[in-house]
């Protein structure tokens, strides 16, 4: 049975289609998810199968493969009082192909085992089959980052505030009790203490059920390329990467009030939420960021028949780029003098919207997502290339592999996409 609100709280590590959803929300009605941190917490979690933990997916009644669902962020409320993070690399030993996925106990060899807690550090999280430190990552530079009651700015704290907090782990990270990832204030670092730094809530993680297994983690074209041949139990053919939904965005323009258009690839969608930074600048140079828990509130409605690759967003007013904002009356009169001194008609309406595209590096990324707009927009590839070059721009969303490009597009464009009134009501064109 459907319901006009729908509460998410069950938790999933891996998305498969195969699985049955946690319910359904009604075409036009609202989810609400409660989400655990993304990244950090699940990474050193060995007993499960991928570097984030998401909401169980849900059905958004009426939805086919081949539809489009748009996804309004009305609101994002972080719920962490503090977290950590840092660089890493891989640790040898403690993984098979992929440390996100295959965690191993580097003792006893067992994969993704079960583990439990000891103390607080690195060293905390054990296997319980044989009392082993199991951690896929080893940290490099690290720091906890501690937020004020009203979750509007952080400061990162000295080492010896670090162990304090990791002596209360679970209460900083605010785990939901759904939750089965240990929280990563357990780490107790410290390295970079002083900084100021204010909060723009982001979701990271946020879309459809992709239409084959895969670690929720790895939902985009860069760590789905992981995936492809791995030597563990979630391996992929390079056919299947095209399956994914690009859910794992890393685009830090998912704020409260954008929109996110995204592709149907199995009945009912299944939209999922998750990995919610509570900042996060372009390219998460870091790997990383802040990962908090969260409330997060989303409008969802079905688009028949938007036959989509890969997302479309529409970021708020203020965060598009210069280059691609709807004209101003100023620009236009301006446009108009100019065309009329050889009289020839100007392509006056348009309006901006950005395509995500995902590879295995940031060339492969690029090249997908114009395609991916060349394909929405039916315009030729050349032409595509041209607009994005002086009506828009291709911007980094993460390392090594996601970015937004962003172009006007034609209003005739639009119009036959059933897409101009949305577009226009959420820029607020007259």
């Amino acid at each position: 049975m459907s319901r006009s609100i729908v509460h998410s709280t069950d938790m999933a590590w891996v998305l498969d289609p195969a699985e049955p959803f946690a319910g359904t929300v009604k075409d036009g009605g609202t989810i609400v998810a409660r989400v655990s941190p993304g990244c950090w917490g699940a990474m050193i979690t060995p007993d499960y199968p991928s570097g984030h933990e998401v909401t169980r997916p849900i059905a958004v009644e009426g939805a086919k493969v081949g539809d489009a669902i748009v996804l309004k962020i009305r609101k994002i409320t972080v719920l962490s009082l503090a977290t950590t993070s840092g660089t890493d690399v891989p640790r040898e030993g403690h993984y098979v192909g992929d440390p996100f996925v295959a965690k191993r106990c580097p003792k006893c060899g067992k994969i993704n085992p079960v583990t439990y807690v000891e103390g607080v550090g690195p060293s905390a999280i054990r296997c319980k089959e044989c009392g082993t430190p199991v951690n896929p990552f080893e940290l490099e530079n690290t720091y906890t980052v501690l937020f004020d009651e009203e979750r509007q700015v952080g400061v990162t704290v000295p080492s010896a505030v670090a162990a304090e907090i990791a002596k209360e782990a679970d209460h900083f990270s605010a785990l939901p009790p759904e939750s089965r990832q240990y929280s990563v204030n357990l780490i107790a670092r410290g390295d970079l203490p002083g900084l100021i730094a204010p909060l723009r809530p982001m979701v990271g993680n946020v879309g459809t059920c992709p239409a084959v297994r895969m670690p929720a983690s790895h939902n985009a074209g860069d760590f789905g390329s992981f995936l492809v041949g791995a030597p563990h139990d979630y391996a992929l053919v390079e056919e299947e990467l095209s399956k994914r939904t690009d859910g794992h965005l890393d685009v830090n323009e998912v704020v409260e009030g954008a929109v996110l258009i995204v592709p149907v690839k199995v009945d009912g969608g299944g939209i999922y939420v998750g990995d919610v930074h509570a900042m996060m600048g372009d390219g998460e140079i870091a790997g990383h960021t802040t990962d908090v828990s969260a409330e997060v509130v989303i409008d969802v409605k079905v688009l028949k028949g938007l036959n989509l690759d890969g997302p479309i967003l529409l970021p708020v007013p203020e965060d598009l780029p210069k280059i691609a904002r709807p004209h101003t009356p100023g620009i236009l009169e301006r446009a108009r003098r100019t065309a009329a001194q050889y009289g020839f008609a100007l392509e006056e309406e348009a309006l901006p919207i950005q395509v995500i595209g995902s590879g295995k590096d940031l060339n492969a990324a690029t090249a997908n997502g114009l395609e991916r707009m060349s394909k929405l927009t039916g315009l030729p590839l050349p032409e595509v290339r041209n607009r994005c070059t002086i009506t828009g721009q291709v911007d980094i969303g993460r390392l090594p592999g996601v970015v937004q490009i962003t172009m006007l597009v034609p209003k005739l464009i639009l119009e036959r996409l059933e897409l101009w009134n949305m577009v226009t009501e959420h820029y607020h064109q007259e």
